[in-house]
């Protein structure tokens, strides 16, 4: 797979709160019990020190909202997020809305029909017959199937595409309760928009090769289940465990054929799930610490905010301090449980 780069980014995000905030003002008294302790060290040691939320628990409690008013609050906070990650985007790239062929938006956390695919395409002024994909419930990874369809429709077509992750996660903060998946799913998500144009030929980062590979056996340990209080999380502690087996074998796919090794990679973008999967990847590829400071960082400024996530570390590579990488492989995880890995190499 060759022929389309990335041409421009941008990302953004709504309010920022501080993790030792939210536990203060808000999460301390959900987990007003028993479970407070425990709450208490996940919270401390989820990596996140910064977090980005539509909704701010300190001002609104949305845990007793009715799933239809949270699709409600989720159209009102998407658009003007996507909207400017979008134009963003385009910004960088130096298009116009109208020149683009396909629209791809990938989104778990709501639902709208006209969706956002619709309604931003019309609000920036994208031509009336754009292509249109719209990913849902892919989750953490969607991403990257989301920049391999991108990327497939560039080299078939030879017209620019758009892809826009949007979640906002802070529209299903779920009732009080003292199962710990609950507890880690709150100490992590967070809300962020990213945007990236991809163009036919042309310098910038080339999308060479996508690797992809799922474990059905494994399918019951993360889950996303549409309930009348909101979309509930299910995160088992095993889920470091599923991906230690496969990762090294996915990444090896995306090298070999070209000839390269973990060596020739000098920029890893790996979706922080939580800490302890960074440190699973570190050590089943036997990585430098160093490898991860862009997914670290990006877990501590931002938060998991699911699919965004990793165009957010792509975002950092790109403005590192000693130069955007040469070779960079993105990998990100997600329900199935299923890990995806992108090659992406300058040009």
């Amino acid at each position: 797979m060759t022929g389309a780069a990335i041409a421009g980014m941008h990302v953004t995000f709504p309010g920022q709160m501080s993790q030792e905030e939210v536990w203060d003002g808000y999460f301390r008294r959900h987990y007003d019990g028993p479970r407070r302790g425990l709450a208490k060290r996940i919270f401390a040691n989820s990596g996140v020190v910064t977090r980005h939320g539509a909704v701010n628990p300190l001002i609104e409690d949305a845990s007793s909202w009715s799933t239809a008013k949270r699709m409600q609050r989720y159209l009102t906070e998407a658009l003007p997020l996507g909207k400017d990650a979008v134009a963003g985007a385009l910004n960088a790239a130096g298009l116009r809305p109208d020149e683009i062929g396909l629209f791809v938006v990938c989104s778990c956390t709501g639902y709208a029909t006209p969706g956002l695919d619709i309604l931003l395409a019309r609000d920036l002024g994208m031509a009336n017959d754009v292509q249109r994909l719209f990913i849902g419930h892919m989750g953490c990874y969607a991403a990257l199937p989301g920049l391999g369809a991108a990327s497939d429709f560039v080299v078939s077509r030879g017209r620019p595409a758009v892809l826009l992750c949007l979640e906002l996660t802070s529209l299903h903060v779920q009732p009080r309760s003292d199962d710990p998946q609950q507890i880690v799913a709150h100490a992590l998500f967070s809300d962020a928009a990213a945007a990236v144009v991809l163009v036919p030929g042309g310098a910038g980062d080339a999308v060479s090769d996508i690797a992809a590979v799922t474990d059905t056996a494994t399918a019951d340990l993360m889950t996303w289940d549409v309930t009348d209080l909101g979309f509930r999380m299910g995160l088992s502690p095993k889920v470091p465990d599923v991906l230690s087996v496969y990762v090294a074998d996915l990444v090896g796919r995306l090298l070999a054929p070209r000839g390269l090794t973990l060596r020739d990679v000098d920029g890893w973008a790996v979706h922080p799930g939580g800490p302890r999967i960074l440190d699973v990847v570190r050590d089943r590829l036997a990585l430098p610490e160093t490898a991860l400071a862009e997914s670290r960082g990006t877990l501590a400024a931002h938060g998991n905010c699911s699919s965004p996530t990793v165009l957010l570390i792509l975002d950092a590579l790109r403005r590192r301090a000693a130069g955007p990488p040469r070779t960079t492989v993105a990998l990100a995880f997600g329900p199935g449980l299923t890990l995806y890995g992108v090659l992406l190499q300058a040009r």
